[in-house]
């Protein structure tokens, strides 16, 4: 165990326990939680601060306003339901369309048809706490349906694929995007199935993939190559993710961006305690990224100048020395 421990440490891997004594505790103090775990605030703290996120369409804070959905909703074909304080995909409701012949019955992602009923019994279970963080009584977001980017049609299975950006000190550092699955549900939530893939941080091409930790070339239900993949508005992308350290206050945070096709890239959530699978989906650690912006740190720079900076540091990572050398 103890050789295990040092060949994971000489590779430069993040452990967990490292993660949460020298990252989470000393840079993200608990007061700033909120930020993060409360999607109603951090919508409203990024639309502060000049960054895209999905429209929201209404709120729905106790049990009296449960009444209010088919107001809130009005004549929108596709939205999402999703409680404020819920973690890991749980309790999110995507309706894509409704029914020709009967208006009030929706159809959701996985093609099942549900009542407004149904879904206002939903809501309140969300405004019940049945999906909060802390089981506490929470709010239901309704909010806008990402469409996503054709560049994945090949790649996902029924679900919206989001990036996944670690920001340390304001500076990007690690990115995957996670795809969703067939045994996934849909969900891009790599615990449940889907499948994660590494990006280049200088380029935003995608790497090879990965599935329960094994390494894959091919999405497990349509088949299309995972790697090569050119992530647009990537310089876009990590200036947003960087932000994030104005936006949170956070050290280090993890950014959920989606792309949406008409719309470009939206900032969908922020992480206070994000996961350590991207070193898989990367092949390697994040240990020697973060000693590597400790060089470079410079508290006074703006995010748009943090980003590039991270871009210029990573380069010469194996994906960004060809690229690089294919557009000289």
């Amino acid at each position: 165990m103890l050789a295990l421990a040092k060949k994971l440490s000489s590779a430069g891997v993040l452990g967990l326990n490292a993660r949460n004594a020298e990252l989470i505790m000393q840079l993200n103090p608990r007061h700033l939680y909120p930020r993060v775990d409360n999607k109603v605030l951090t919508k409203k703290l990024s639309l502060e601060a000049g960054m895209a996120v999905p429209e929201l369409y209404g709120v729905v804070t106790n049990q009296g306003e449960v009444q209010n959905f088919a107001s809130i909703v009005g004549d929108h074909e596709s939205f999402v339901i999703k409680p404020a304080n819920g973690s890991g995909g749980e309790g999110i409701v995507v309706v894509t369309g409704r029914s020709k012949r009967k208006r009030g019955t929706f159809r959701l992602s996985s093609g099942m048809l549900v009542t407004a009923e149904e879904l206002e019994h939903h809501i309140s279970n969300i405004v019940g706490g049945q999906y909060s963080l802390t089981g506490n009584p929470d709010a239901a977001l309704i909010e806008y349906c990402v469409k996503f980017d054709p560049l994945f049609n090949d790649v996902s299975f029924q679900g919206v694929p989001d990036v996944r950006v670690i920001v340390y000190r304001g500076y990007p550092v690690m990115a995957m995007v996670r795809l969703p699955t067939r045994s996934s549900d849909g969900k891009a939530n790599l615990h449940k199935g889907a499948v994660g893939a590494g990006i280049d941080i200088t380029t935003g091409r995608t790497l090879g993939g990965v599935l329960k930790n094994d390494m894959i070339d091919e999405h497990p239900d349509t088949g299309g190559l995972i790697g090569g993949l050119q992530i647009p508005r990537w310089e876009f992308i990590l200036e947003s993710s960087a932000r994030g350290l104005e936006v949170t206050g956070l050290g280090y945070l993890g950014v959920d961006i989606v792309i949406d096709r008409d719309l470009g890239p939206l900032i969908l959530e922020m992480n206070a305690r994000p996961g350590l699978n991207i070193q898989i989906a990367n092949g390697e650690g994040l240990m020697n990224r973060l000693k590597r912006v400790e060089r470079i740190f410079n508290p006074d720079e703006v995010p748009a100048v943090r980003a590039a900076a991270s871009q210029q540091e990573f380069s010469d990572t194996a994906v960004a020395r060809q690229l690089l050398a294919t557009k000289a």
